[in-house]
């Protein structure tokens, strides 16, 4: 079965039903260790191997799907946060960089090549070099592939907006996943669950799409059992300083006999019904 990052569980996804409440119940399970970030930032694990190795896994994916990346990303993550220590020599880095792209299109069930990995010149790994580095990952990661990621808790918190008009659910969607995916290269974001990532990047995202109903949105969303309101803050706050100050137009997805201005008028009729359906 493919892998899906908005549905990482083998059973149904409903964002009303138990498998929500399992994925906020394992997430912690697919993130790095606890210290990785503390272990950054002390300068006791070399940053360079990190920055390196998602510098290759980008340029390995830049004809890919973006999921691919990310979830690559994810992998090397958790995979150098059980590591005391990794020598930062290009070999070592480039291998590495491979077999989590390499694991990640297994999932993905992405067709792939490992020449095409390794078109760019330099060293070339034959399969049983790769193939010994992804059995180092799998018994990090603990065979946890299925991770989850903020891109999984995404529509179950966008079902707390009540949203109406499908136009705007999904401009709301494209725009947190943009600001998602520019946001994982911050180290600063890997002590956040990834549902609060998720909760972060949808409140941003609602700031820049609907400023006039970002309060609701930041209401709905602090009010939900599975959020702590303080980790929320803390991790918006870091999300702001990391996605590059571009606005890009997600609302050309609306139709074009649509303007965004009749969609918010049909869809918020006025700031106190809107508020009644917060509450």
């Amino acid at each position: 079965m493919e892998f899906d990052l908005e549905n990482p569980l083998t059973i149904s996804h409903d964002i009303h039903s138990d498998s929500v409440t399992s994925l906020f119940s394992i997430e912690s399970d697919h993130m790095p260790s606890e210290n990785y970030f503390q272990t950054l930032q002390a300068g006791d694990f070399d940053i360079s191997i990190r920055r390196e190795a998602i510098a290759s896994i980008s340029q390995l994916c830049c004809n890919s799907d973006k999921f691919l990346s990310y979830i690559a990303v994810n992998y090397l993550d958790r995979f150098l946060s059980c590591q005391e220590k990794l020598q930062p020599k290009p070999w070592i880095i480039k291998l590495l960089a491979i077999s989590c792209v390499s694991l990640a299109a297994k999932m993905k069930k992405t067709a792939f090549s490992i020449l095409d990995f390794q078109s760019d010149g330099g060293i070339i790994f034959d399969t049983r070099t790769i193939e010994r580095m992804e059995f180092l990952i799998l018994g990090a990661l603990k065979w946890r592939m299925r991770s989850i990621t903020p891109f999984s808790f995404i529509l179950f918190f966008i079902s707390l907006f009540k949203l109406e008009d499908p136009p705007l659910r999904q401009a709301l969607k494209a725009r947190a996943t943009q600001i998602i995916f520019k946001a994982q290269n911050d180290m600063k974001l890997l002590v956040f669950k990834p549902s609060i990532i998720a909760a972060s990047g949808l409140l941003f995202a609602s700031h820049e799409l609907f400023p006039m109903q970002s309060p609701c949105f930041k209401k709905a969303l602090s009010n939900c059992s599975y959020v702590n309101k303080v980790t929320l803050l803390q991790c918006y706050n870091c999300m702001q300083d990391s996605v590059v100050d571009e606005y890009d137009s997600v609302l050309q997805m609306v139709s074009s006999s649509v303007t965004p201005a009749n969609v918010l008028d049909q869809t918020f009729s006025s700031s106190a019904e809107w508020k009644n359906h917060s509450d």
